[in-house]
Formats: C-alpha cells, structure tokens, sequence
C-alpha cells in the first residue's frame, strides 16, 4: 500500500514557502507521493476556501519537482478539456523529464460549467475532448515523431510515459480506464461499493490484455486516531485500494507535517 498526502495549491496555503515546507515534511515522514488539484477559472460566488487562488498544477509540480528528491508527484486530477493537447503532453514530458520519473498523471473530464464557459470550452464535449487528448498522449510517449493537425514533428524529451490514473465514477471512468489508464482514481467512495467496481475494472483490464489496475483512493482518514486510521487503511487494501491519498483542510505547513507522520504510522504492519 502507497501513502500520499493532498497538498493544498490553492487559499492561503499556496505561499511559496509553505508548500515547499510541505513538501519536504511529507518526503522526510516517508510519504509516497504528493497530489495537487486542478482548477484554474474559479467563479467568485464558489471561492470559499480558497478566495479563488490556485496554483497551476503542472506548473505547481514541476517547481516541486526541483524542491524534492524522492517523493511521487501526482496530478489528482488534471482536467483534459481545459488545455490544448499538444500542451499538454509537452508539459507532462517536461516534469517526467527533470523529475526522473516521478510524476502519476490522474486525469479526469471536469465539471464546473462556469470553468469551462471561462476557458471556451464546450462543457457537453468535455467526455470526447479527453478521450482524443488520452489517445494523443499515448501517441506521444510511444514514438520520437507524432503528427498533430496535419504535421510532422519530434516530440522530445520522451521519457517513460508516466502511469495515467483515471478519475471519476463508474461506469464511465472504468471504462475509459481499460482503453487509456494503468488505474483508477475514485474520490470519496463508499468503501462497501469499492470492491464490485474493482472487480469489474480488473475484468475490463483483462479483456484489453492489461496487468490489474493500480486503484488510488482518495478519502480523509481519521488520522487523530491512530487505531481507527490504520483500520480504515486496511479495510481499503482489502477491498482493492493500492494506494491511500489522504485530503484535509489544513491551516499551515506544521499542521500539514503532523499529518505525514501520523499517516505514516498509521501504516499497517
């Protein structure tokens, strides 16, 4: 079982040292990976919580990347439809590139309307607009030279392309999973409908010849008790979880260390 921490590039929480200061406390507790979040035209009237600041977060993870030395850093989730393809794969390459191949990529297809009417993109094309951007980053990690629009160019650096978790519900996102992911990426899942969505997933896995998916999930756990934590950790790798992203509220960079190390005793066994 992995061990990663939500790390809030959004609010207050967004300071330049502070998220250096988590960062680091998540990688000398031991944590396995570091996720940011993906929201990047905020309407004023859903801006609690954050007062509409947000990080970047390619942008967040690549600063992060030069910051740390060890730890995953993971995209939960990067929204598809937001941002052109092309882009977008050179991005990815980018921080696969001077992480050394830290990077987890979750995607998902968004769903803030008022976001994507800011960013022009249609919102009921926001499903076909991130299957065609999948594909196309498989295009890009598979071969020096791609073709976009009609031309031929050399996408390069292209380091080992990094796993794809895919967000969102069934039976959509496993779907799409067993067409373009290495795993899924479920948020705030009821654990007792956790284990017959992985079993239909590892099916679906079969069938298009792939290994059994990874599957990330992300929840808040009890991390104030010890016991009840490690419980809960368990009962999720029972179920199929292989790794435990954990997401809280958190006031600053000494509340977030307490975290990493509670989480990382909190490990069973």
């Amino acid at each position: 079982m992995k061990l990663g921490l939500y790390l809030r590039n959004m609010g207050p929480q967004s300071a330049t040292d502070t998220i250096v200061a988590c960062a680091r406390a998540a990688e000398e507790a031991g944590i396995d990976d570091l996720w940011v979040a993906d929201h990047i035209a905020i309407p004023p009237d859903d801006a609690e919580g954050s007062g509409g600041r947000y990080l970047d977060p390619l942008a967040t993870l690549a600063f992060l990347a030069g910051m740390t030395g060890r730890i995953a850093l993971g995209t939960g989730v990067l929204v598809l439809p937001y941002r052109p393809p092309l882009a977008t794969a050179k991005w990815i390459a980018t921080i696969q590139e001077l992480s050394a191949g830290r990077l987890l990529l979750g995607v998902g297809v968004g769903w803030m309307e008022a976001e994507f009417r800011a960013v022009g993109t249609p919102h009921p094309q926001r499903s076909k607009i991130t299957d065609h951007t999948l594909a196309f980053l498989h295009q890009c990690f598979a071969s020096d030279e791609v073709e976009a629009n009609g031309q031929r160019f050399l996408f390069r650096p292209r380091p080992a392309r990094p796993p794809i978790f895919i967000g969102g519900a069934a039976p959509h996102a496993l779907r799409r999973c067993a067409t373009y992911g290495d795993g899924w990426m479920p948020m705030g899942v009821d654990p007792a409908a956790l284990r017959p969505s992985v079993d239909e997933l590892r099916g679906q896995m079969t069938k298009a010849g792939k290994p059994h998916p990874e599957v990330v999930v992300v929840t808040s756990l009890a991390l104030d008790d010890g016991a009840r934590a490690s419980d809960q950790i368990q009962r999720f790798a029972e179920l199929g979880a292989t790794r435990i992203v954990h997401g809280w509220r958190y006031p600053d960079a000494f509340a977030f260390a307490r975290a990493a190390h509670a989480l990382r005793r909190a490990l069973p066994g």
